[in-house]
């Protein structure tokens, strides 16, 4: 079964699917060993990776082979982020491309303008609804494997919740198949998505971001088909590194508990890479 029809169960059935963000090997590997059952590629994760912050600096071809190296320890269905396609709709026709042979399940695109802004951030300005179902039937027309389309919008913070309702629906129509409304503001909003929705619904769990807290049952509850946790391991990584790296100035050479060498290289595969190396044969007298 191909990576975009388990991702479709999975995203049909009566539980929650919940897909934490990744960004390079190491927090692939992580997220392999703990069993999950799909991956988010996060556009914020990577631009963090690369010492950037999300405002549309990351290139197609950065989050490709992102994808790619996600890919190498992860054997589940990925989500990936292509913030506006990169451009106008023969952009995201390339960028669907991309994402597919770099090993992507499903391609998320959103309505922003081009530079866009990490959807808890300020300042967002949108492109017409006209101008992104274009985009949308570029994506559909790309697609050779049955990808995944997910549409957000990020009309919320611009034109008010009744107007992101709108956009989603109609993006549902233009044939996405996954909506995704960012940044809702209140329970309530959480709440009416899913239902006035025709199609499989996302949230986006950002702690500190302009959503409330809501839990893996409430999102079911409401008729979420998943949720995606784009901050769950650089967020992670962010602080531990900031901690170490504290205690060290401070003077310390090194506090609290710390992987050996063998425990992180195991967990990127260094068992099966030593398996494969030929048996050295004994010296002869």
């Amino acid at each position: 079964m191909s990576d975009a029809r388990t991702l479709t169960g999975l995203l049909r059935r009566d539980r929650l699917l919940v897909a934490p963000g990744v960004y390079d090997g190491l927090s692939a590997a992580v997220a392999s060993r703990a069993g999950v059952e799909a991956a988010y590629v996060s556009g914020a994760a990577v631009s963090a990776g690369e010492g950037l912050p999300d405002i549309g600096l990351t290139t197609v071809t950065e989050i490709a082979r992102a994808i790619s190296v996600v890919r190498r320890h992860l054997d589940v269905p990925v989500i990936a982020d292509a913030d506006t396609g990169f451009g106008d709709e023969t952009n995201t026709f390339r960028t669907v491309r991309t994402y597919e042979d770099a090993g992507a399940a499903a391609v998320q695109l959103e309505d922003q303008v081009f530079p866009k802004r990490c959807g808890h951030l300020d300042d967002k300005a949108l492109i017409s609804a006209d101008e992104f179902v274009l985009k949308i039937g570029a994506a559909l027309a790309a697609r050779r494997r049955g990808t995944l389309i997910v549409a957000r919008t990020d009309a919320i913070a611009v034109e008010g919740f009744d107007a992101a309702i709108a956009r989603a629906q109609r993006y549902a129509a233009a044939g996405a198949d996954v909506i995704f409304v960012e940044a809702p503001q209140t329970p309530e909003e959480v709440a009416a998505i899913p239902s006035a929705i025709g199609v499989p619904v996302i949230f986006n769990v950002v702690p500190g971001g302009k959503s409330p807290e809501v839990s893996r049952e409430q999102l079911q509850e409401f008729g979420y088909a998943g949720a995606i946790l784009p901050g769950a391991t650089v967020g992670a990584a962010f602080d531990a590194m900031t901690r170490a790296m504290s205690d060290i100035a401070a003077g310390s050479l090194g506090s609290g508990p710390v992987t050996s060498p063998r425990t992180l290289f195991e967990a990127v595969g260094l068992d099966a890479w030593a398996a494969r190396r030929a048996p050295k044969e004994p010296a002869r007298a």
